[in-house]
């Protein structure tokens, strides 16, 4: 719910879309495009072609060859040492657990929408015409500044207080975004010229800020705090503490500047109505507070119609006749005689000072203050700020509370870890549906990490937030990462079920799958390269979304491609301990054909075709050899008898059914009978 609720809402729909139309695209539009734009490298004759497409695809091929060779031989170096899988995933969940807990967090990022807001509160009671030269003081100072397009100013109305005489505000429009290309010309270095350029100006304050990204939640993006006077007390301590607080807030790194319109020193009128006198001339107090509003602060009191329109009647005295406590002996009451009496009768005025407008808060009297964040540090970092100066620096029986976005951000911290949680769960139960097991998704979920890990790694070198944006890159990349996982365990389970063994199931999965993983992932990266290097308005929540997506994709990439076949075969072996396999036969002609590739070795060396139960076996003992490559190659060609060879395999065969595919039995056996590897059978085939 709540905000971030909103921007998950949005973001899910359009993946939703965008996933149903690629996926209806990938089943209709793909297949076609492919028989029509896919040819054949060959001439009409029948012979291949030879042109400069055909020698980089030759050349393409012979690298990737190479590299596959290299990528096999890293995996079954994992598979080997399978400590050092968990080792590695050990180490990425104690990196993200850091990478989380010191990255700068944020709800939205702080964005150059191009515009600047600037308060400006004078002294206390000031007149208009006072506030107005201070404005024209500012303006000329701040049109100098080069970054500048143009300057509106407004007297009389503040940005963060409201309407009042001592308050003005200028709205500064920056030049177009390809006209500021420098770090220098941002809008966090022009606010810093504001300041610096009228610093010196002692008769008001200026706090300047940039419009906030979420329409409604405020006018900028600073800190928005409401102090609470929970005592109920005298609301002269209340603004003093509320200044001591400023004071220490303003003392923190964190915080550029802690700022409040809040003053009690406003010269005021304290108005006396005499009710005795009141009562013996006939009148009630409200009528004579009633005429004294009317008089001096203007009332409306009817609408006449004139050329078709309907206007207001205000009543109020002339300037002139309001300009002093004297001049109550001219403003008159009419008492139940029908006489007028003059005001100055029944009342008194006494000369005082307080609060222009009082506010409340949650039913407590308040003050509204504002905090900019420091150059540096992020709007989590200020809120963990005013929490520790909070608890050092405010008295009992006064607190605080957040407003605006400010109050989202506050109620949204944590909620990486739900996210997490939810997708880590909504993955587990889809693929324990697919693979009908509850265990071997987790040979998909735990290389997740890895790419989380990633992502938060980027985030951090490149001095990015924890926001939104990067949240829901998260989102995106956690289903991208099983995704990549789920190519490799699926096609490791189809060829575990076509009889091949687990260790050479694993490794022929990653060897089939390396080039549409790389594709895919290389793929992903370079179409968020843009968002990574994006400007103007935006540039920081796309490149929060971007870099997080690309380190993210990168690093968990590299880092599934060897740690999920080690995963595959731990955890089909504990599978197949609850649940013992059952072997099918396949129409995949890539498993058929890496079967009958032994079986026609076998056969035509021998001369004979044996049994079926005997050939398959001895099929999946020369896979394990050619995956685990272990024993000697032949040194010479003399010491190679084919038959004796192969009755080894029947032997390792029988060895294996009654040992329930023993591993380390098989490995024992192999290393006494000193078997060859498969690259050397075929090789002298």
């Amino acid at each position: 719910g709540g905000t971030s609720g909103t921007f998950y809402t949005q973001f899910g729909l359009t993946m939703a879309v965008a996933v149903g139309i690629s996926a209806i695209n990938a089943l209709t539009l793909s297949p076609a495009l492919c028989a029509l734009l896919l040819k054949p490298y060959i001439n009409e004759d029948g012979t291949q072609k030879n042109n400069f497409a055909a020698r980089f695809r030759k050349a393409f091929n012979s690298a990737f060859d190479v590299m596959v060779d290299k990528y096999k031989t890293i995996v079954l170096f994992f598979i080997k040492r399978r400590w050092l899988t968990w080792s590695l995933l050990a180490c990425s969940v104690v990196l993200l657990v850091l990478l989380m807990n010191n990255t700068k967090t944020s709800l939205v990022p702080d964005e150059d929408q191009g515009v600047i807001f600037v308060n400006v509160s004078t002294a206390a009671g000031s007149s208009l015409t006072t506030t107005d030269k201070v404005m024209e003081r500012i303006e000329k100072r701040l049109i100098e500044i080069p970054q500048l397009k143009h300057v509106q100013k407004v007297a009389g109305y503040g940005l963060l207080a409201g309407q009042g005489s001592s308050f003005g505000m200028l709205i500064l429009k920056l030049k177009p975004w390809d006209e500021r290309p420098g770090d220098e010309d941002n809008v966090q270095s022009v606010i810093g010229q504001v300041y610096a350029r009228t610093a010196d100006i002692k008769d008001a304050s200026v706090f300047a800020i940039s419009p906030g990204m979420i329409p409604g939640y405020g006018m900028g993006n600073a800190l928005e705090l409401h102090m609470q006077d929970k005592m109920g007390g005298d609301m002269n301590e209340f603004f003093t503490t509320t200044q001591q607080y400023l004071g220490a807030l303003n003392q923190r790194p964190e915080i550029s500047m802690a700022y409040s319109t809040f003053d009690v020193r406003y010269p005021q009128w304290t108005v006396e109505v005499d009710a005795a006198k009141c009562k013996r001339a006939g009148i009630t107090p409200d009528a004579v507070l009633s005429t004294l509003s009317g008089y001096y602060g203007g009332q409306y009191v009817s609408n006449f119609n004139r050329f078709s329109k309907v206007y207001r009647v205000m009543i109020q005295a002339d300037p002139v006749f309001r300009l002093d406590e004297t001049s109550l002996d001219n403003a008159f009451v009419r008492m139940s005689n029908g006489e007028m009496a003059p005001l100055s009768q029944f009342v008194t005025l006494t000369r005082s000072y307080g609060a222009e407008s009082l506010s409340r808060f949650n039913m407590y009297n308040s003050i509204a203050v504002n905090a900019m964040p420091a150059d540096g540090y992020s709007t989590g970092d200020a809120i963990k700020a005013v929490q520790e100066t909070a608890e050092q620096s405010l008295p009992k029986g006064y607190g605080y509370d957040y407003g605006g976005i400010t109050r989202e951000e506050n109620q949204q911290s944590g909620t990486t870890i739900i996210i997490f949680g939810i997708c880590f769960l909504m993955i587990y139960l889809i693929l324990s549906a697919l693979y009908e097991s509850f265990i071997i998704p987790f040979a998909v979920l735990l290389s997740v990490p890895c790419g989380l890990m990633g992502s938060f790694l980027f985030a951090w070198m490149f001095g990015l937030e924890n926001n939104i944006y990067l949240q829901t890159g998260l989102i995106m990349l956690i289903g991208l990462l099983a995704k990549t996982a789920i190519l490799l365990t699926e096609y490791a389970a189809e060829r575990r079920k076509a009889g091949m063994g687990l260790i050479a199931s694993a490794v022929s999965a990653a060897k089939a799958r390396l080039r549409p993983i790389l594709m895919t992932a290389l793929t992903m990266i370079f179409g968020l390269l843009p968002l990574v290097v994006a400007t103007g308005v935006g540039a920081n929540g796309n490149s929060s979304l971007g870099t997080g997506a690309v380190g993210g994709m990168l690093i968990g990439t590299l880092a599934l491609l060897f740690v999920v076949p080690s995963l595959f075969i731990v955890f089909q072996y504990l599978q197949e301990k609850v649940r013992p396999i059952q072997f099918e036969p396949t129409h995949d002609w890539q498993i058929q054909e890496e079967q009958l590739l032994v079986y026609w070795i076998y056969t035509y060396f021998c001369g004979t075709v044996y049994d079926f139960t005997k050939v398959k076996m001895a099929v999946v003992c020369t896979l394990f050899i050619h995956e685990l490559d272990v024993g000697t190659y032949l040194k010479n060609e003399h010491h190679f008898n084919l038959n004796a060879q192969i009755q080894i395999c029947y032997q390792f065969s029988r060895e294996l059914e009654h040992s329930d595919l023993n591993l380390n039995k098989f490995q024992e056996l192999m290393s006494e009978n000193n078997i060859f590897s498969f690259e050397n059978l075929l090789k002298i085939c």
